[in-house]
């Protein structure tokens, strides 16, 4: 999404020397990662322990727009029924977490969480006047803008420009993908996306890129500084790997694309690095056919890996100091289709995960399925109040000054 691609490494580096910016850029995944990496990283080459209570966030994105309503389902809501009468989940097979409220019943894990108080849902979240285009409704929740708004920058880049100004000890974000997010990607600063951080660093040291680090002469001042971006990355992409295997996890977890990627971030988080938000995506929800095998095939990666990764950190002690939050470009229509799926919809359900919740279960009213606006669940929540809680509660960041304007907070963290 968003034009995002991968661009292979050419095969020679003749002519590097007269190379100009847009040429440079297309070098590869490291050179692309190299200018998404915050100037501040190499600040942590020299291994500080990062002790309890360092707050960390990681956000799952359910790419593809998720039917919320079939994740936390209302069980006693006869127009829910009446809607889907093929595609609704029976009261008898959902997780019952109220009398009124129950989970799919892919989430083992997250009914786990909600008995033990680690679990909160928050319903009806999205934004005035909605779009249903996945790039542009994705677009304004990476960018915390207004539906008429086209904002180039992200919240969380915006976080890393305002918390690494004058500060000795600046924050950074890694998301694990191959690309970048345009929510990971501010005007100063940027963070870094690698899938594995071994891989990253096989790639930097590479003859290649070293030879083209070696050989730099240019006195240009637009190349000389992606040169400098790019001796950085491959100095730290050195630095990420050795800290990944500072504290490797013990915990098994799920071979899955997911599974991996959480077993990834739980080794950071157990390490020295002190990196504050880690971005993962799950996908795609875009169940316009056959919603229930794909649903399911979906919530069945997220559950298992989800569980190995809040066993692993309650086993270490890091489950209060970890804050995991999901979302998705817009939820699902209320009805479902001729094809046993449902189309593209505006409000939906977010999930908060942590040992350090100041509310649990479910925050607020399910959604009223006999208000709709054409067909569609009305938002009650604006997802840049949930942004503004966690930078400011959370982050301990000034969320006016990220977000642009003044969020009322809310009381689950």
């Amino acid at each position: 999404m968003f034009n995002k691609s991968k661009i292979a490494n050419p095969k020679s580096k003749i002519g590097f020397m007269v190379i100009k910016r847009k040429e440079f850029l297309q070098i590869g995944s490291l050179a692309t990662a190299s200018m998404m990496l915050p100037k501040f990283l190499k600040a942590f080459e020299k291994p500080k322990m990062v002790p309890p209570g360092n707050k960390v966030v990681v956000v799952i994105q359910f790419s593809g727009g998720n039917d919320g309503l079939n994740t936390v389902i209302p069980v006693r809501n006869d127009i829910y029924y009446r809607e889907r009468p093929k595609l609704g989940i029976a009261k008898t097979d959902a997780l019952l977490l109220t009398d009124e409220t129950g989970l799919n019943p892919a989430l083992q894990a997250f009914k786990g969480l909600y008995d033990d108080g680690s679990l909160a849902i928050m319903n009806s979240v999205g934004y005035p006047n909605p779009d249903r285009s996945h790039f542009r409704s994705m677009d304004i929740w990476h960018s915390a803008s207004e539906s008429n708004e086209y904002v180039n920058t992200g919240w969380l880049g915006r976080y890393l420009d305002a918390q690494c100004k004058g500060c000795d000890k600046p924050t950074q974000a890694m998301e694990l993908d191959d690309v970048l997010s345009l929510a990971l990607k501010g005007e100063e600063n940027k963070g870094l996306a690698f899938k594995d951080p071994k891989k990253l660093f096989n790639t930097s040291n590479g003859p290649f890129l070293k030879d083209v680090n070696a050989d730099h002469k240019t006195g240009e001042e637009t190349i000389d500084y992606l040169y400098k971006t790019m001796s950085a990355t491959l100095s730290s992409a050195d630095y990420i790997y050795q800290q990944s295997k500072v504290h490797p996890t013990s915990q098994t977890y799920p071979n899955t694309n997911l599974g991996k990627d959480l077993k990834t971030i739980a080794s950071l988080i157990f390490s020295d690095i002190n990196t504050k938000v880690y971005y993962v995506s799950l996908g795609s929800f875009d169940t316009h056919v056959n919603q229930d095998n794909q649903q399911k095939r979906l919530f069945t990666e997220l559950n298992d890996a989800v569980q190995a990764f809040t066993t692993d950190l309650k086993n270490n002690g890091r489950f209060n100091d970890v804050l995991m939050m999901t979302f998705s470009e817009f939820g699902r229509r209320v009805t479902q289709n001729a094809s046993n799926g449902t189309d593209h919809g505006t409000a939906n359900n977010m999930f908060f995960i942590s040992g350090g919740l100041k509310e649990k279960g479910v925050l607020n009213a399910m959604p009223d399925l006999s208000d709709l606006n054409e067909g569609d669940l009305k938002h009650k929540v604006d997802f840049k109040n949930v942004y503004a809680t966690v930078l400011n509660k959370w982050l301990g960041a000034d969320d006016k000054i990220i977000l642009g304007n003044k969020y009322s907070h809310l009381n689950f963290i």
